[in-house]
């Protein structure tokens, strides 16, 4: 069957985009039109995707390219399912766009970001369809470039270029570990297909799959390959954070998947090398969200803990299938599949309501915020929604996907030594991940949103701009429908899982039904006990005078909004016990005398990944370009001359 909706919801995007630049000088209008075409084709693209993904069937689509290649694209379920968070996460982000970008000032710039918006949700939704490595490796470059034009948006910011320079580096570096591993293939097979690659010999599969996981581990954020991310997702405007951490980066798990399709190998080193990457990753990440002081960079953090999660399950999936535990099998494919859409969700709402609090207090630094619920109770309500579905507390989406996970490893605790081991480290995992989270998150809302204003920045704000609230509204509402009604959202997962071949027959449907439905009856239960405690509150106050007062400040008669908990105070001693993997670096000057003078406190928790990969990776490739600079003098005779000696040098090789 042929994939006309699926193109023409490309070509309408692309329309929005390309429009969006011819009538930059029309501000208003410009706006209007790359949201409307960017959103327009996003909608129709996902209700195409979900349609195929309920409908599976031979979805194919072939092109010539340069008369010499061809660039074939194919939807099976898995790609379905991507391409339904794709839209999803892409149409609320455009819709939150139109008064998050509301300088006209910056009426080019804007128009050029829903430009390069629009390539990259094309690109993106062309990566996961992609049937061959040409029209893969060229999706793939396309995705990279158009983000990176998108995270320097804000270039006159040296920290930002310093962003965009580091993830250009990293996915560059991350596309040549992936090209080397379609080489290998090409080697063996010859063609660029993908059906092929499974006639590989094994020592050559465990070659591919490992520069492939780097190369994708590096765009998915995996530990150690992390490096760009947290500088990037700040750097980025805040709709565009929401769609690299929300989707972007789940390209990288989507290529881990495929790459696994691919080799058709069940062998249980791939599960226990992916699972090891989850939990490193997981644990890390966390730990280093909990030491950060700028929210979106804390955010940022954020995404390498939940790539974690996804390849735990992902992880546990692989092992189960390599043991012929069909059930352990789908548990963690399902687990981390669905784990890609809560987080999608859960990370979308939080950085958009990141990006509110940015928008109106003008900064990022979260010891300046403080009380902002007040003045901003839809996205302080919404963003305390998202903190509870990201720390996996019921009855929200997070805790669905982490339970099947949890329940993934738990049967693999009847196989044999080394994955009786590897499954037990990833429950213990989990819940060390969960734990970090649930105290991250409380530092995030009790700093930024409760207490009292920290500056006067976080005083007078409000949160005007519909279209910005909208989005975020949706989002809430999407963690809590998952949270309470899991089975449909499940039943999605079981879709894209059912289409990896992995020979284990049908699916036992009914236990993992029943399991939902056990979901949903302990949810509707929470939620009655909360609605009645609620019931009973506003009977008992009824009548009753309520008044307000400042808090209470411990026997201080004259507290101060100096005397609150900070984001560092309050992550301290978690901190410190993991200063092996966190070095901590504090500036504090001693106090002396009976009068000191004013002093200070500074911290920064490092990155060691980032301390030693930027030495490895970043510097030596920036010094080689610095050394290849006398390439690009300006002289067109010159050019003419290279163009000329690389048309000869190639001749001997036709």
């Amino acid at each position: 069957m042929v994939m006309n909706l699926f193109f023409l919801s490309l070509a309408i995007i692309f329309c929005g985009g390309l429009l969006s630049l011819v009538f930059w000088r029309q501000f208003a209008l410009m706006k209007t039109i790359g949201v409307i075409g960017i959103g327009g084709g996003c909608l129709l693209g996902l209700i195409d995707a979900g349609t195929k993904l309920f409908r599976p069937g031979p979805y194919t689509a072939a092109f010539d390219y340069l008369n010499a290649f061809s660039l074939s694209f194919q939807i099976d379920a898995l790609s379905a399912f991507f391409l339904v968070v794709i839209y999803a996460v892409c149409l609320l982000a455009a819709i939150y766009s139109y008064h998050y970008l509301d300088n006209p000032q910056k009426a080019l710039r804007t128009a050029g970001n829903y430009f390069f918006f629009s390539l990259l949700t094309i690109s993106m939704a062309l990566v996961v369809t992609a049937d061959n490595l040409i029209a893969f490796m060229l999706s793939w470059e396309i995705m990279s470039l158009s983000s990176f034009f998108l995270v320097v948006y804000d270039y006159e910011a040296e920290e930002n270029r310093k962003a965009g320079y580091l993830y250009f580096v990293f996915s560059q570096v991350g596309a040549m570990f992936i090209l080397a591993a379609f080489g290998l293939i090409y080697a063996h097979t010859g063609n660029f297909g993908f059906a092929d690659a499974a006639a590989l010999p094994e020592t050559a599969k465990i070659i591919v799959f490992v520069l492939a996981f780097i190369g994708f581990g590096s765009k998915a954020g995996v530990f150690p390959f992390h490096v760009w991310l947290p500088h990037a997702h700040p750097a980025a405007s805040s709709h565009i954070s929401a769609v690299m951490s929300g989707v972007m980066i789940k390209t990288g798990i989507y290529g881990i998947i495929r790459m696994y399709v691919m080799l058709d190998w069940h062998t249980p080193l791939f599960g226990h090398f992916v699972l090891m990457a989850g939990i490193i990753s997981g644990i890390l990440g966390v730990v280093y969200a909990l030491g950060q002081h700028d929210l979106k960079r804390l955010l940022a953090y954020h995404s390498v803990e939940n790539i974690g999660i996804i390849l735990i399950g992902l992880g546990l999936g692989m092992i189960g299938a390599a043991a012929g535990n069909p059930v352990m099998a789908v548990l963690g494919f399902a687990g981390g599949l669905l784990h890609v859409l809560n987080h999608a969700i859960f990370k979308s709402l939080l950085f958009m309501g990141a990006g509110m609090v940015v928008h109106k207090t003008g900064t990022r630094s979260i010891d300046l915020m403080g009380g902002l619920i007040k003045r901003m109770k839809i996205t302080g309500t919404t963003f305390l929604i998202g903190s509870l579905a990201i720390s996996g507390l019921p009855p929200l989406n997070g805790f669905v996907s982490e339970f099947l996970v949890y329940m993934g490893g738990f049967r693999g605790l009847a196989l044999d030594k080394t994955s009786f081991a590897m499954c037990l480290l990833a429950i213990v995992s989990l819940a060390i991940i969960g734990g970090l989270a649930l105290a991250c998150f409380t530092k995030v809302v009790g700093v930024v949103f409760q207490g009292e204003p920290r500056s006067r920045v976080a005083e007078n704000v409000d949160e005007k701009g519909l279209t910005m609230l909208v989005p975020m509204l949706v989002l809430a509402a999407a963690c809590i429908v998952i949270g309470v009604f899991p089975t449909f959202f499940m039943t999605m997962a079981l879709k894209a899982v059912a289409s990896l071949g992995l020979g284990y027959g049908p699916i036992p449907l009914e236990p993992l039904i029943e399991l939902t439905g056990n979901i949903t009856r302990a949810a509707l239960l929470v939620f009655a006990v909360f609605l009645l405690i609620l019931a009973l509150r506003t009977l008992l106050y009824r009548g009753k005078t309520v008044t307000r007062s400042g808090t209470w400040g411990c026997g201080f008669t004259r507290p101060t909004v100096k005397m609150q908990y900070t984001g560092s105070s309050y992550a301290a001693s978690i901190l410190e016990f993991f200063r092996p993997f966190a070095p901590l670096t504090e500036n504090h000057p001693e106090i002396r005398g009976r009068f000191p003078e004013k002093s200070h406190y500074y911290s920064h928790v490092s990155d060691i990944a980032e301390l030693h990969m930027v030495n490895v990776v970043v510097r030596p490739v920036l010094a080689l370009f610095e050394k290849l600079r006398w390439l690009q003098h300006g002289d067109i005779h010159l050019y003419i001359g290279y163009i000329l000696l690389a048309i000869v040098v190639l001749l001997f090789f036709v």
